[in-house]
């Protein structure tokens, strides 16, 4: 490889680093090359971009862009190095652990974790990281806690209505507009 294919490379892995929040480091390296085809297709599937890249051109690309940041997982560049970029932080590890079920195998493994800014090291991490939360799945969660208090309001409403056999109070409630 050139020294200017080199620094291609690097240039585009500190665009993949700068624009995803979260990137997982994995172990390929036991892995057929009908395994890694399949891997690479689920994860095109799931939107979640795969790149293999030498692992000094990997950190080279980290630390140009902010050493301190990214100082955990310098320990995990070693031997064959799969990246996986991905918008949203639970996906990977969900690819990675329906893979290994699928191929009765332990590959790939997870070397480490990049996630908004935390670093999770070690293949014992992935089971954490399948539970983490998306913003999506904690902005439900938010809502469906705001709405329970105004639930239980109408529930309330709903059964003195029914107790006192007041019609309109109870046609009222089921008026009011549903969120």
């Amino acid at each position: 490889m050139t020294k200017e294919q080199k620094q291609e490379v690097i240039e585009l892995l500190k665009g993949k680093f700068a624009q995803y929040n979260n990137f997982y480091i994995t172990d390929t390296e036991s892995l057929s090359v009908a395994q890694v085809t399949k891997l690479r297709s689920v994860c095109f599937n799931k939107q979640v971009e795969m790149k293999v890249a030498k692992n000094t051109l990997i950190k080279k690309a980290l630390e140009s862009l902010d050493a301190e940041k990214y100082a955990g997982v310098y320990e995990a560049l070693n031997n064959v190095t799969a990246l996986m970029f991905s918008e949203n932080p639970k996906d990977p590890a969900l690819i990675i652990s329906s893979f290994r079920t699928e191929s009765k195998s332990e590959r790939p493994i997870l070397k480490a974790a990049f996630i908004n800014g935390d670093i999770y090291v070690g293949d014992d991490q992935l089971k954490a990281l399948t539970k983490i939360k998306t913003k999506n799945e904690l902005i439900g969660e938010v809502i469906g806690l705001l709405q329970s208090p105004a639930q239980r309001v109408i529930a309330a409403l709903l059964e003195k209505a029914n107790k006192e056999g007041g019609e309109p109070a109870a046609a009222a409630v089921e008026a009011a507009p549903a969120e």
